[in-house]
């Protein structure tokens, strides 16, 4: 399934038994380690979040009635070259050994506690009501209007407008 979303269509639907969010994110690496494809956790984590972008979230209350209790969006961390080149401008051997260090750190940190991603409820059922509670990523938000017809995406920029005061500017998209 996740193979398929990498590369076969626009989107991909499918339903799971998780509870939350992030142990959506652990079952589905955990279920591509069993399969024997990948053999590292963080390689087949990233794997699985590059191609959750929401989950839509139904549970059942105690009378049986189905709802949706909230929809999240999932947001790659972008990893990020943050390391410091200037060691050659240092004069001393001390300063050189602390942008090495400060390097070091860096990778180290960067190895052993790798957020691969943030996730946010857009959406959430709160007192027999739907309440907005975040906005959708830039990027996802521009994935959707381009898979649009005229029609969608003139009345999605409205509600995005009336929503969140944004905005929405797509590539190639002349501003009325």
């Amino acid at each position: 399934m996740i193979q398929a979303a990498q590369v076969a269509s626009k989107f991909t639907l499918f339903t799971h038994h998780a509870k939350t969010f992030p142990n959506l994110v652990t079952a589905l690496r955990n279920s591509m380690l069993r399969t024997g494809v990948f053999t590292n956790e963080k390689t087949a984590e990233e794997q699985v979040v590059q191609v959750l972008n929401f989950d839509i979230h139904l549970t059942k209350d105690f009378k049986g009635k189905r709802y949706v209790e909230r929809i999240t969006e999932c947001i790659p961390v972008e990893d990020v070259n943050d390391y410091t080149y200037d060691h050659r401008k240092e004069k001393t051997l001390e300063g050189k050994f602390d942008k090495f260090v400060d390097n070091t750190t860096r990778f180290f940190t960067k190895q052993t506690n790798k957020e691969l991603f943030k996730y946010v409820n857009i959406l959430e059922y709160q007192d027999g009501k739907y309440v907005i509670t975040n906005k959708i990523s830039d990027t996802n938000l521009n994935e959707m209007i381009i898979n649009m017809d005229d029609t969608d995406a003139k009345d999605f920029k409205n509600f995005v407008q009336e929503t969140w005061g944004e905005k929405i500017s797509v590539r190639g998209d002349i501003e009325e």
